[in-house]
């Protein structure tokens, strides 16, 4: 399933936006949970990289974090989502978030070798990071190092 597709999946109180920001690159996410909030993450990154995924045998990891609260956490999930890409050249299009309260996260992810990635990303930060309580549910402001 390619990241379109997986993204018309979702409801439109789920998504991601480019915002500008004056001397790195962010991006807005909107969730009506928190486990929608961490996949919608990953899917506006890999949206925002241009990621394409070889086509053939998919790759399945398993991925387990511990963080002191929900936005370490979630910049711990993404840090390891790139990890996985410049360690491996792997990207996913498959989330399944097993587990996740205040300090873990336990996710199944399903990919393959990334074919296309057009931009490099040093890291996800910490810049004024702060998951939202919002009328439609949760948001987030992810500023990434490049």
């Amino acid at each position: 399933m390619i990241l379109q597709e997986l993204r018309k999946m979702t409801d439109l109180a789920n998504s991601f936006e480019e915002i500008e920001h004056t001397a790195d690159w962010a991006y807005r996410v909107r969730a009506q949970n928190l486990t929608q909030l961490f996949i919608q993450a990953a899917l506006g990154l890999y949206s925002l990289v241009g990621m394409e995924l070889a086509s053939g045998e998919r790759i399945t990891r398993a991925i387990q974090l511990k963080a002191i609260d929900y936005e370490s956490l979630l910049v711990a999930w993404l840090n390891e989502l790139l990890f996985f890409h410049e360690s491996e050249s792997l990207g996913f299009e498959q989330i399944e978030i097993q587990h996740l309260n205040e300090t873990t996260i336990q996710a199944k992810v399903t990919g393959a070798p990334t074919q296309q990635w057009l931009k490099d990303i040093k890291a996800v930060t910490y810049h004024n990071l702060a998951i939202r309580q919002t009328e439609s549910g949760l948001e987030v402001t992810l500023v990434l190092d490049v």
